[in-house]
């Protein structure tokens, strides 16, 4: 088994890839901030606190990278309604270099990031590792950024670089700003709900299955971008109506209250790589 540290494991992402790793009977360090221990439900591990973990350096992270094999980089700046262009996205990427390097003096063999779907050409549609990168926020660029730099720079230091771009992901532990569980607080009281007409093709995933495929990437020997998807589209429209349905009250969705986003990509699907449901080499 290897020994894997963790960054983002109190996150919405990162807590069931810790939990799954850890019930595979990895040897987990996670890097949280301090104060957040509690929120590791369930996740046996080796705890390092810091009050921005952005913010330390290279020598920091190459102290407690010692005697590990695997870096599992899944934080960064991720507050809805502001992460998309938030100067914060200058200090995550700016921190995980310094991460990377802390990585190499360390003797690191594998180092998996977290990426966006956002980093590639969305007017393509459905999109595969091969679509063009094309991000429109400083926050796709930040995550483009760090993945050409890291691609690079593994590869020159002999680290196995793996970089997982997510798509769109609901589940347990959900911010409550975004619109699943937003529909799910609504429909629950019995308040109406204004949505657009909901045509847009989304590539939703539930966290829990997202993490599996993750799990199954970091322990196995892909390298290179990687899709963390379903592979399947679903209209805005038939996800609210499928947790309506849950509650009986599609009554309540009012489709066209709002306005279409004119910029808002129509199809946004991902190709899953065939590789994502390889075993894993343990």
């Amino acid at each position: 088994m290897s020994r894997i540290l963790i960054t983002g494991a109190t996150g919405f992402v990162g807590l069931p890839v810790a939990q799954q790793l850890a019930a595979l009977g990895h040897d987990i360090t996670c890097v949280i901030r301090a104060g957040s221990e509690a929120r590791l439900e369930g996740v046996q591990a080796q705890i390092v606190t810091c009050d921005d973990l952005f913010a330390q350096s290279a020598d920091w992270w190459a102290q407690q990278m010692a005697d590990i094999d695997t870096v599992v980089h899944l934080a960064w700046y991720a507050e809805p309604g502001k992460y998309l262009t938030s100067v914060r996205n200058l200090d995550c990427l700016t921190g995980t270099l310094a991460m990377a390097k802390g990585a190499t003096e360390a003797g690191v063999r594998r180092f998996v990031g977290a990426g966006t779907c956002f980093e590639y050409d969305l007017s393509v549609g459905h999109l595969s590792v091969d679509t063009p990168l094309a991000p429109e926020t400083p926050y796709a660029a930040a995550k483009v950024a760090a993945f050409t730099m890291l691609t690079a720079w593994c590869a020159t230091a002999g680290i196995a670089f793996l970089w997982a771009r997510l798509f769109y992901l609901y589940g347990d532990r959900e911010d409550a700003r975004r619109l699943v569980p937003q529909l799910h607080n609504k429909l629950a009281r019995g308040v109406p709900v204004d949505l657009t007409r909901g045509t847009a093709l989304r590539d939703y995933i539930d966290v829990q299955d997202a993490a599996a495929l993750l799990v199954k990437d970091i322990t196995g020997t892909r390298t290179g971008p990687t899709n963390i998807c379903s592979g399947q589209g679903v209209t805005i429209r038939a996800l609210a109506e499928g947790i309506a349905d849950q509650y009986g009250r599609r009554d309540l969705l009012n489709f066209g209250a709002y306005p279409e986003n004119l910029t808002d990509p129509p199809v946004i699907v991902g190709v899953r790589n065939d590789d994502n449901l390889s075993t894993s080499d343990g």
